[in-house]
């Protein structure tokens, strides 16, 4: 699920299901950042190791940075044994229900994680990773989850007052799906002393996007952990029996709350890592005892502007539209760049200060093919290893051709800041163009970098919205 904003007045909200094709690709293929992870899954012997389930749907950095932010190390499962062996597995699912399935069954690793799991050996699942472990989905209807909870994951009702018919809360509201942004958890009255919920209250909130989600019923309610509403819904945002946890929302996504579920489901089952559990903000006391509605938060979202400054740096700078020079001095000489410092470290500054959001919009990259801009992708790279709050990236997302001649898709170029560490793209021009488009022909012409990337990575049951903000 991507959230599109543009900063010309357009917001566009795309739910993405991977082509299967993309899903298939081998997991060696996936991001592996840092020196404690390598090839053969091998990690470093002097941290306690995390068994990594990256199936190759997408790109899983944020997880992994977590990881080690934690004091872990990461072995990458790539085959059955891997499974086998884990002391500790985190699955970290991306992409769409059915082509997930689809890859773990090529892999012959079903039976193996649904051994793994009935066996109550440690699980974490993230979004996704939740999902499959239910028994189907409205998502790809015909394809077996895993089983290992009963129930079947559903779609948001978007039509004015579905979700309320099947909810406990009253409500009639206009959904928009996908639900993205941070939302709370109440807690189940028998699991608000869970270890996992150690050190976070009931004021916290966590970082959600997703189209589907499970709804509590009386065969699923002794895994329910925590529930969260949206739109009149009360569905389950995480489980746990025993060992076996997982949560919808990102957990890698969610701040010192997030780190603080993961770190204390780690420190559980592999003792504490080479880094402290990062404290909570105190809040209100923990709700217990019963379901409790929750909202989604207002959001505290920096927004940086970044450029080269004529050393070919890039700096971080504030100015009027584009011009973002100072004075110029009295022989006539244009003036520098404005510098208000380095994007990472800003950036890690905003997040340290509360931010809930860090956008990056690269001012001039109209001047020059995104991906031959490779330090705004090192910018990304750097910045989501130590900032676990929704990293956002604008500038360029477009068609272009480079200096070597090759045509590089809108889809391309998203994919290839997602690759580096981004979790959503504004769209600013070409959002524009689009709109102008279609209001003079009335029809979609499938040449935007909007719908491009729709009919690239969507199903036809996929949504886009677009609205006048």
């Amino acid at each position: 699920d991507l959230e599109f904003t543009s900063s010309s007045g357009l917001a566009v909200h795309l739910h993405f299901r991977p082509h299967p094709a993309m899903a298939a690709q081998p997991a060696a293929k996936a991001q592996k950042t840092s020196s404690e992870d390598t090839p053969g899954g091998g990690a470093d012997p002097g941290l306690p190791v995390v068994h990594l389930l990256d199936y190759g749907a997408g790109n899983v950095r944020s997880v992994r940075n977590a990881i080690r932010a934690l004091g872990y190390a990461i072995h990458d499962v790539e085959s059955e044994s891997d499974i086998a062996a884990a002391a500790v597995l985190v699955f970290p699912g991306v992409g769409s229900f059915g082509s997930a399935v689809e890859v773990l069954e090529a892999r012959g690793w079903v039976e193996p994680l649904r051994a793994y799991c009935r066996a109550g050996r440690p699980f974490f699942g993230v979004c996704l990773g939740m999902q499959l472990l239910f028994e189907s989905s409205e998502e790809t209807p015909g394809a077996e989850g895993l089983g290992v909870i009963p129930g079947s994951v559903t779609h948001f009702r978007t039509a004015a007052g579905a979700e309320a018919a099947e909810a406990t809360h009253d409500g009639n509201l206009q959904l928009t799906v996908p639900h993205i942004g941070w939302n709370g958890v109440a807690f189940g009255s028998d699991k608000a002393g869970s270890y996992v919920l150690d050190g976070v209250d009931g004021s916290s909130k966590v970082y959600f996007v997703h189209s589907f989600r499970v709804l509590q019923t009386p065969a699923n309610a002794d895994w329910t952990l925590t529930t969260t509403s949206y739109g009149g819904s009360e569905y389950v945002s995480s489980v746990q029996k025993g060992n076996v946890v997982a949560a919808q929302f990102h957990p890698e996504k969610s701040g010192a709350t997030g780190l603080r579920v993961l770190g204390n489901f780690l420190s559980k089952h592999l003792g504490p890592g080479a880094a402290s559990l990062p404290a909570v903000p105190a809040g209100a006391p923990t709700p217990a005892g019963g379901a409790s509605v929750t909202l989604l938060a207002k959001r505290v979202i920096a927004a940086l502007d970044v450029r080269s400054n004529d050393a070919g740096d890039l700096v971080v700078t504030k100015g009027d539209q584009y011009d973002v020079r100072e004075a110029a001095d009295g022989d006539g000489d244009k003036g520098a760049v404005r510098n208000l410092g380095k994007p990472v470290t800003l950036a890690q500054r905003y997040f340290e200060e509360g931010a809930d959001e860090i956008v990056f919009l690269n001012i001039t990259s109209f001047r020059q093919g995104v991906l031959d801009d490779a330090p705004m992708l090192k910018v990304l790279e750097k910045a989501s290893e130590n900032i676990f709050v929704p990293l956002t990236v604008g500038g360029g997302i477009r068609d272009y051709t480079d200096a070597a001649g090759r045509t590089w898709s809108a889809l391309e170029v998203a994919a290839r800041y997602f690759r580096a560490g981004a979790d959503k793209v504004s769209i600013g021009s070409d959002a524009v163009y689009a709109a102008e488009k279609f209001r003079e022909s009335g029809q979609k012409t499938g040449e935007t970098s909007i719908e491009q990337i729709f009919h690239g990575e969507c199903d036809s049951e996929s949504a886009v919205k677009v609205a006048r903000r």
